[in-house]
C-alpha cells in the first residue's frame, strides 16, 4: 500500500485490500473512500468486501466510482459534502491514486 499525502488530511493510494483497512484504522484515519468501479481491473476486491472490513475495523467507508476521463462535477461535489461531514484523515483509493487526486483538485475549486 502505497499512500500518498495531498494535503494533511486527504491521502491517496492505489488498489486497496480488505486486509490493508486494520492498520489504515490503526493509523487513525477515519474514513476510505473507493473511486474504482467495481469489476475494473482483474482481482480487484468489489467494494462491498472493503465496506465489510472497514466496518469490522470502525471506519466509515463510501464507494464514489470515477472512470476514468468521466469526472464529473456532481462527483466533485459529493466529495467535497463527504469531506465537509468527515473529521480525521481521509483515504481515497483507485487503481493508483490520481483519480482520487484529480478529483479532490476539483473538489477545491467548487464555490
Amino acid at each position: 500500500m502505497q499512500i500518498r499525502p495531498i494535503t494533511k488530511s486527504f491521502h491517496v493510494s492505489g488498489q486497496l485490500a480488505p486486509t490493508d483497512i486494520p492498520q489504515l484504522a490503526a493509523s487513525g484515519y477515519s474514513m476510505v473512500i473507493c473511486m474504482r468501479p467495481d469489476g475494473e481491473g482483474w482481482g480487484q476486491p468489489d467494494f462491498s468486501v472493503i465496506e465489510d472490513a472497514a466496518k469490522a475495523a470502525g471506519l466509515k467507508s463510501y464507494y464514489l466510482p470515477v472512470v476514468p476521463g468521466s469526472v464529473s462535477l456532481e462527483q466533485a461535489t459529493k466529495l467535497k459534502d463527504l469531506l465537509k461531514q468527515t473529521e480525521g484523515p481521509v483515504l481515497a483509493f483507485c487503481a493508483s491514486g490520481a483519480r482520487c487526486a484529480g478529483l479532490y483538485q476539483m473538489s477545491q475549486q467548487i464555490g
